[in-house]
């Protein structure tokens, strides 16, 4: 599938997408790009428009200087939600996706037909989480972005699938390298200091999906559903880690499916 490119206040975006009808817009995680969405995909139906750009400083995208808040992510994909004229649109992310689907549906409500956080968390780092971030700096700094992808990415896959899915985790390895060092960097300092968005999550007035990995080794369960209510859909993948995208395509796919259907 062709990318597709928009130049937003100087931000070059890439992006892909498919299908005709209601916009849905799924935003990878950090250091992935548009390509962790390759496996779900083609199992998506052509009924709605499926958009999937690459955040900045990741995949095609540009990667500017400066430090990447989750409001800065945020308004990027609001200004492509804009220009591609997608009306009230659903949006999903993926671990920082999702931390920047929270700062949109905080920043512009009116955008959003509904969201959703895949594999991710309402809460802001801990002190802990923190001094990981500052570490992941160094290590990129002083070692290269190789030596971390090669460190991070098995970590994001269930432990069993470590060794069953090796191809998969050589792929993701293969995505994280197209990383922009400069924008990793970036990024790990605006998901250091994100806020607390748990209320974004209790205060929605659109349908909000909530999935999480059974086996998930980055954010437990516990740490993406904290809410629920009428409004909250909660769903677990079994067996899956932090990557269902590539570890279980077919049930992420139904249930992005049926939470599209249930906002309409």
């Amino acid at each position: 599938m062709d990318k597709k490119v928009v130049e937003l206040d100087g931000l070059r975006l890439a992006y892909q997408e498919k299908g005709k009808g209601q916009a849905v817009v799924l935003l990878h995680g950090f250091c992935g790009s548009s390509a962790y969405w390759n496996e779900l995909l083609p199992l998506l139906p052509e009924t709605s428009r499926f958009i999937t750009p690459d955040l900045r400083g990741h995949g095609d995208s540009g990667a500017p200087e400066g430090t990447y808040t989750m409001e800065a992510i945020a308004d990027d994909i609001a200004q492509l939600i804009e220009r591609l004229e997608l009306g009230r649109t659903i949006v999903l992310g993926h671990s920082l996706g999702g931390y920047a689907a929270l700062a949109l549906a905080e920043r512009r409500p009116e955008l959003l037909a509904g969201f959703g956080l895949i594999h991710s968390t309402a809460y802001p780092d801990s002190e802990e989480g923190k001094q990981g971030r500052l570490k992941s700096i160094q290590t990129i700094k002083e070692k290269g972005l190789p030596t971390f992808i090669d460190g991070l990415i098995p970590k994001l896959f269930a432990p069993a699938h470590v060794q069953s899915m090796p191809e998969a985790v050589q792929e993701a390895i293969r995505i994280g390298n197209g990383t922009s060092p400069e924008g990793a960097v970036n990024t790990l300092e605006g998901m250091r200091t994100r806020p607390d968005r748990r209320a974004v999550l209790e205060q929605a007035q659109v349908p909000v999906l909530l999935l999480a990995g059974e086996h998930d080794q980055i954010i437990p369960v516990e740490r993406t559903f904290t809410a629920s209510g009428d409004r909250i859909i909660q769903r677990t993948v079994a067996g899956a880690g932090h990557m269902s995208m590539m570890e279980s395509p077919s049930e992420l796919a139904t249930a992005v499916v049926s939470f599209a259907a249930a906002v309409k």
